[in-house]
């Protein structure tokens, strides 16, 4: 039976790599990705701001992606911010941090997992900042305070508002207490903005969790969501199973974080360069023209003649 029993497991392993899916990385390099129906062009959602056009599903975009849509292409300026020294820890684990961090700017092409820029919005100048989860899930670390801080201080320069595209998972384990460290000096520079008069929205993409959701990404002025981006501060699972119980379908998605008040709106993506204007232009009391209509006055003025004559 010996024989038998080689033969059905090499006949395994054959089925096993038959049905071997393809790798991330193959993912990454093919033109198509998935969504509810199955395969789609990448093309395709990128003509519609990578958004699915069946289910409505926002695809995550990285900060160029992101400033393209609310400036315009060309319509920017990527600002250069500090690079710490990195690993302050000499931390490793199944490979060095140094060795994660190296890979990371080879497959993003970033310093750090956060872009600032300078740009308009309604010709209304603001700074802005953006994250990329392919950049280690878009986590804190010291280099991404000092691009936080950066963007305050920038703004408070120029006295201009700061809009943050918050996204990512949290405080990078790999600095342990430094990273930790970036939850306070994102909530003093955010203070600085505030003690300035200076607005600051914060969009919510997807996903947002851990220490971000916990600092920087629940003290905006007013809070915007992406329809359908995880909110959240633990995970699902760690929830249900301390108050055992399972909890709602949509639980730490936006539109039940909006209905438990602490997201003000959600903003289709195609809608969010037009709607952050009128944030802007409300917050800044910005009044727009309004060209007097004569019209409206012709018949008073027609009766005020008759009654004189």
């Amino acid at each position: 039976m010996n024989w038998l029993k080689k033969t059905l497991d090499f006949g395994q392993k054959i089925k096993r790599l038959l049905k071997k899916r393809p790798s991330r990385q193959d993912m990454e390099a093919s033109d198509w990705t998935s969504c509810c129906k199955g395969p789609v062009l990448k093309k395709d959602l990128e003509d519609n701001l990578w958004v699915c056009a069946d289910c409505y599903k926002h695809h995550r975009i990285n900060p160029i992606q992101r400033f393209d849509l609310l400036f315009g292409k060309g319509n920017y300026q990527v600002l250069k911010t500090p690079i710490p020294p990195d690993d302050p820890l000499n931390f490793t684990d199944s490979k060095s941090y140094k060795e994660r961090l190296k890979s990371a700017r080879k497959k993003t092409g970033l310093n750090c997992s956060m872009v600032v820029a300078d740009g308009s919005i309604n010709n209304i100048r603001l700074t802005a900042i953006a994250s990329d989860f392919n950049y280690m899930g878009a986590s804190m670390g010291a280099a991404e305070g000092e691009a936080f801080l950066f963007a305050a201080q920038h703004s408070i320069k120029n006295q201009q508002p700061l809009l943050v595209v918050a996204s990512g998972g949290g405080m990078k384990m790999q600095e342990s207490i430094i990273s930790l460290n970036q939850m306070t000096r994102t909530t003093l520079a955010i203070n600085e903005l505030k003690t300035n008069k200076l607005p600051y929205i914060v969009l919510f993409s997807d996903p947002v969790a851990g220490g971000i959701t916990a600092s920087y990404a629940m003290l905006g002025d007013i809070h915007i969501a992406e329809p359908g981006a995880l909110i959240a501060f633990a995970g699902r699972r760690v929830i249900e199973g301390t108050v055992k119980e399972e909890l709602p379908e949509n639980f730490q998605k936006s539109e039940h974080v909006q209905d438990c008040g602490f997201v003000d709106t959600i903003i289709p993506r195609k809608d969010l360069p037009e709607k952050i204007g009128i944030l802007l232009s409300i917050l800044l009391n910005k009044k727009s023209e309004i060209k007097e209509d004569n019209s409206d006055k012709a018949p008073e003025n027609n009766i005020e003649n008759r009654e004189a004559s």
